[in-house]
């Protein structure tokens, strides 16, 4: 079984949290038993996430050998340079080694749903929309790649994972695929 799962901001990626006071898992989504995350989005991320019952699978989807291409729209802090963006493209330098390649593109603002609570809006500081394209899923990643060329995330969301994508899924709602 695999499944499309729109995750909301401020969700964690696994059913149960320890924490005090606890913060909200995918417990509470009407999910199928016997389903887990396959790979991670950060639970200040939104967006796409995969679940499934199948260990072989997850292991293909979150593999960086199967080269599987994990498409973000990422609103940032600034307005990206040409500089900024071929850093991005080429690969940027982060504490556990260099990124490799991405494709960025800009982007025009994209028709989202409304984050709660909603980015902070600063009338004397610009911001932009980025569509960035991975292979790879380190830890953060994308914020520490905009942060390291000096453009600070101010909301990321997963759009799509291979073949699949959010196709119109609000926050909190999920689909089984095929």
């Amino acid at each position: 079984m695999l499944i499309a799962f729109n995750k909301p901001f401020n969700v964690l990626c696994q059913f149960t949290d320890s924490s005090q006071p606890p913060r909200a898992t995918l417990a509470g989504f009407g999910l199928p038993p016997d389903v887990y995350a396959a790979g991670r989005l950060d639970y200040d991320s939104e967006g796409l996430l995969l679940l499934t019952d199948d260990g072989r699978l997850a292991h293909r989807l979150t593999d960086p050998r199967h080269k599987e291409d994990k498409i973000y729209w990422v609103q940032v802090e600034g307005t990206p340079g040409d500089e900024q963006l071929q850093a991005l493209r080429r690969g940027v330098q982060l504490n556990d080694g260099p990124t490799l390649p991405a494709r960025v593109e800009r982007l025009d603002t994209p028709t989202l749903w409304e984050r709660n609570p909603p980015v902070r809006f600063r009338k004397t500081v610009p911001d932009a929309w980025l569509a960035i394209t991975l292979r790879e899923g380190r830890n953060r990643q994308v914020r520490r790649m905009t942060a390291a060329v000096g453009l600070p995330t101010l909301r990321l969301v997963r759009v799509a994972m291979g073949p699949h994508n959010l196709e119109g899924l609000q926050p909190g709602q999920w689909r089984t695929l095929r």
